[in-house]
């Protein structure tokens, strides 16, 4: 009885941190002069590993793309940069047994950074993002036991565009990306004339994994 209570007050516990998933908006990373413009997902070509639940492309492409949206329209610089992003493969654990099975849930991504003044991708390679939920490292206990799949596939959401905040701050400072150039200026009519080719660039991205190979996405979440 007490191992089974405790075992009770571990996954009550997990589940009370699995919905902690706010923004911090005294916080914001160096991005420059970033404003988000287009913000394209697309999860044509995702793989599931085997044992995963089920999501949709449509679930994936809606939770994305309002985690993207939340985090990165609180950048109000004054350059519009678009996002090309396509969901490789995920894996979102099942129920597993308590204290033996600790499954993970995952998503890879590709994503390219368009400059809308410059009419051109910041990354010519699609640049591979690999998260985890934030449950799934360190715990004894998977989420399968604690979240529902939506509620996995909200965390990796989250997750994914605080990965891609930090991964841009970075260029920001090592590659200079989001530097403010003279006479720019974010108008309706530049939004447009490129979402084409953000279209274009995640449809391109999709199955290209680490290094540029064909690699298996299912093959990248095991080992992982």
């Amino acid at each position: 009885m007490p191992r089974l209570l405790a075992v009770f007050s571990i996954l009550a516990l997990l589940a009370g941190c699995a919905g902690n998933q706010t923004i911090d908006e005294t916080s914001r990373a160096d991005l420059g002069a970033f404003r988000l413009g287009h913000n394209i997902v697309i999860a044509s070509k995702m793989q599931k590993v085997p044992v995963s639940r089920e999501a949709t492309q449509e679930e994936w492409v809606e939770g994305l793309t309002a985690a993207f949206e939340d985090r990165f329209g609180r950048y109000e610089g004054d350059q519009l940069y678009h996002f090309g992003i396509s969901v490789e493969g995920y894996a979102l654990a099942p129920p597993g047994v308590p204290l033996v099975a600790t499954p993970k849930s995952a998503v890879v991504l590709n994503i390219t950074v368009w400059d809308d003044a410059e009419g051109k991708k910041l990354n010519e390679k699609p640049h591979q993002l690999l998260v985890f939920e934030s449950l799934g490292e360190g715990f004894i206990v998977g989420s399968g036991l604690t979240s529902t799949g939506e509620e996995q596939l909200a965390n990796l959401s989250f997750n994914a565009a605080r990965e891609l905040e930090k991964w841009l701050s970075r260029q920001h400072r090592e590659q200079g990306w989001f530097a403010s150039k003279p006479g720019s200026e974010v108008s309706a009519e530049a939004v447009g004339e490129t979402a084409s080719g953000v279209s274009s660039a995640a449809t391109d991205g999709a199955g290209t994994a680490r290094g540029g190979a064909e690699t298996s996405v299912t093959e990248i979440l095991e080992e992982s």
